[in-house]
């Protein structure tokens, strides 16, 4: 049986296999600029999805806190929590790299990148038993 797919869609189609994702922006750009989908993604094989001295579970743990820091989109985010998980890391290894941003980026990234975790793995909220006393205007909450 012969292969119908373009060259265009065989590549993007092995760019999922090989990461277990791909992005809105190499949909595109593998319409738009082909040649440059092909040169971006042979820097993503060598520094990201080819095993040399980091495993693939380690280079997704450092992708979620380097996303999280620059807080990109937290779809972005999200995919990579999902590569991550279906390598086998648990939600709690993940959640703890994502607190690294907290002493060096702040809790806004932070937030970003956990808000992305909370959606990945259908994060449940504790809810307060109790509703805590409105402050007033002047903060002494009389």
């Amino acid at each position: 049986m012969t292969d119908s797919r373009s060259p265009k869609q065989h590549y993007i189609d092995e760019m999922v296999k090989a990461r277990g994702y791909v992005l809105d922006y190499h949909k595109y750009l593998a319409n738009a600029d082909y040649e440059a989908l092909m040169a971006t993604n042979n820097l993503i094989e060598a520094v990201y999805l080819n095993e040399r001295m980091l495993d693939r579970r380690t280079k997704e743990l450092l992708f979620i806190v380097s996303l999280t820091v620059m807080r990109a989109e937290k779809h972005h985010i999200k995919s990579h929590i999902d590569v991550a998980l279906s390598l086998g890391l648990s939600p709690t290894e993940i959640l703890e790299a994502i607190e690294i941003a907290l002493p060096e980026a702040g809790v806004v990234a932070f937030q970003h990148g956990f808000e992305a975790w909370c959606e990945a793995v259908d994060a449940e909220p504790l809810q307060p038993s109790a509703m805590a006393p409105a402050a007033s205007a002047d903060g002494t909450g009389e």
